[in-house]
């Protein structure tokens, strides 16, 4: 098993699954409604008949889990290993740091549920976190779309990507489990941008 990321859920639905098209549309009527209650404008567009998302794909849940710690490695100021090659017992120990820098609630892609929930493209300086009572996939906490790219971005130097021309990982890249979720993400960011549509976990 693992996270699958859907920018365009309804469209990829669309022509397969009327079922799933009306309740993940509905859904995202209700991260609407709950956004607008916290004075954030956005709504997912209607469907545009393609058939298909503007970008879809997966991983396994430890390559976010090897990304954020790299994020968090790079954020404090330590030098940043790649996962594959790092000390088990060390790995522990970063990914206490990634808990606690977690509680600082200030991170986009730290403070976010690893199976479901939903980036949107609006501009909010934190991770949003709704009302417990808000029916809202992923415990009610929302991701910004640029918020999230922006410290996408910031990382990329550290595990080896040019942010400005982001190549595709190469298969012995020893931060291939790193960079593999970075680029999904990134064009997941992307795509959400220039269509206004939601980054889905699910």
């Amino acid at each position: 098993m693992g996270l699958s990321i859907t920018v365009g859920l309804l469209d990829d639905l669309d022509r397969h699954d009327p079922e799933g098209v009306a309740h993940h549309a509905r859904e995202l009527d209700l991260l609407a409604e709950a956004l607008q209650a916290e004075g954030i404008a956005w709504r997912e567009p209607a469907p545009a008949g393609t058939g298909r998302a503007a970008c879809a794909g997966g991983f396994p849940y430890s390559h976010l889990h090897h990304l954020r710690r790299a994020f968090v490695l790079h954020r404090r100021g330590a030098a940043v290993t790649p996962a594959a090659t790092t000390d088990p017992e060390q790995y522990d120990l970063d990914c206490g740091e990634v808990e606690e820098e977690a509680l600082m609630f200030s991170s986009h892609l730290l403070c976010h549920s690893d199976c479901a929930g939903y980036y949107v493209p609006a501009d909010f300086a934190d991770p949003l976190f709704l009302p417990a009572d808000a029916p809202v996939a992923g415990g009610g906490i929302v991701g910004s779309t640029s918020g999230l790219l922006a410290e996408l971005r910031r990382l990329a130097p550290a595990i080896g990507i040019d942010p400005d021309d982001p190549a595709e990982p190469a298969r012995d890249d020893p931060y291939e489990a790193e960079t593999f979720a970075w680029h999904l993400l990134h064009r997941a960011c992307r795509e959400s941008l220039a269509t206004g549509r939601a980054i889905v976990f699910h």
